[in-house]
């Protein structure tokens, strides 16, 4: 791929082409993604950079400049999106040490027993007693690991559906 942009005109038609050309699909992605426009935007940019940095360099690697666009912008947004979800993870507990605000045991048994008797003592058996899977299958009566690991997935579940009927959040379980 040789391309020649020696001129401002043959370089703002290259981005504008570009641009319509591969803008969209990346913003989709984004937005899916559970991104902002503005982080789209921006995410495009780092993308055309890279890029253009290949394309005038005279790099033959690349095929379909739409397509590298898309893949680094995917790149770039799965680090973003990482660094970003542990920011903000970081942030909550620093938030929650800070104000020394502690879980209502109360509450939480409250909501974990909307998911039934049964449940409420196969996660006890799983989180508080940290049983093995083993020991669990043979307590229960389960036919096997994977039973007892789907029981529990769909234990925590009926907790999360109570939880999200309800809109609860972190605070709604602070004494």
């Amino acid at each position: 791929m040789d391309i020649k942009l020696d001129t401002i005109e043959l370089r703002e038609a290259f981005f504008i082409e570009v641009y319509q050309k591969s803008f969209p699909a990346v913003a989709r992605h984004i937005a899916k993604m559970g991104g902002s426009p503005e982080e789209a935007q921006d995410i495009f940019q780092d993308a055309l950079v890279a890029y253009y940095e290949k394309a005038v360099s005279g790099d033959e690697s690349i095929d379909n400049g739409h397509a590298y666009i898309f893949g680094i912008a995917k790149n770039i947004w799965l680090q973003h999106y990482k660094n970003g979800s542990r920011n903000r993870l970081l942030q909550t507990q620093e938030n929650s040490c800070d104000n020394d605000e502690t879980p209502s045991t109360e509450k939480v048994l409250h909501y974990l027993a909307t998911a039934g008797k049964k449940c409420m003592e196969l996660l006890k058996a799983y989180y508080y007693e940290r049983m093995t899977a083993d020991s669990i299958v043979s307590v229960f009566g389960y036919s096997g690991k994977r039973s007892a690991t789907v029981a529990k997935y769909k234990c925590l579940e009926k907790v999360r559906e109570t939880v999200k009927q309800k809109s609860l959040d972190y605070a709604d379980f602070i004494e």
